[in-house]
């Protein structure tokens, strides 16, 4: 239980922080908004603080995605995938009660709980956006932490490709690319984000199955 903990208390950290960053990031506040550049780095540098934290306990996935990812590539059983999972979304739940509770009275112009979205007539766009930018992140993921990797700069090398990730993404839908990070908010959000919510658990693993099954052929790792 203690690998499934771990990634409870990382994608907690993860919804907490990165979302919080953007939540707070419409507040009044006494210096300028953190912005975009403020908000990726948010997140990118959650998952390299847990990377380093719970990395040797669970391996951080902190994500459905990336747990999906490496189940396809068979590098985790199932019945630690479906756990992984479950707990992964109690801890985006959980950040997102605490973020909520935090954001009810900062007067923030965004959303109070960092929810995804897309504007109307964009579906396309944001399915496409959030499918490639997913397989990229799970692909370096795969790569950085294979055998024969420089493992000791993985957990940096993820979180970066993540920051790289958020400042691309986040004009086009906030950014997911992690099913968590998506559900806990749209939960407390309700409304267009529930309504959206689909196509941030969908695209990214589309993109997740995709990217294992690209590494599988270009990995020079041999079974």
């Amino acid at each position: 239980m203690k690998k499934y903990f771990a990634e409870l208390i990382g994608t907690f950290v993860l919804v907490l922080l990165g979302c919080g960053a953007a939540v707070f990031a419409g507040a009044a506040q006494p210096f300028a908004s953190v912005g975009t550049l403020g908000v990726a780095f948010a997140f990118g540098l959650s998952v390299v603080a847990m990377a380093y934290t719970i990395g040797k306990i669970s391996g951080c996935h902190i994500n459905p995605a990336i747990t999906l990812g490496l189940w396809v590539a068979k590098k985790i059983s199932g019945k630690d995938a479906g756990f992984y999972m479950l707990f992964q979304v109690i801890g985006a739940i959980l950040g997102s009660t605490v973020l909520c509770v935090l954001a009810k009275n900062s007067g923030s112009t965004t959303t109070l709980t960092g929810a995804n979205g897309y504007a109307d007539g964009q579906v396309l766009t944001a399915f496409i956006a959030e499918a490639v930018f997913t397989f990229i992140f799970v692909l370096v993921v795969l790569g950085a932490t294979s055998k024969g990797a420089n493992s000791k700069f993985a957990g940096l090398a993820i979180g970066l490709a993540l920051v790289l990730i958020h400042i691309v993404c986040i004009p086009i839908t906030g950014t997911s690319v992690n099913p968590a990070r998506s559900i806990g908010p749209a939960l407390f959000q309700g409304g267009q984000a529930l309504c959206q919510l689909w196509l941030f658990i969908v695209a990214p693993f589309i993109g997740a199955v995709a990217s294992a099954f690209v590494w599988k052929a270009i990995d020079t790792e041999t079974e």
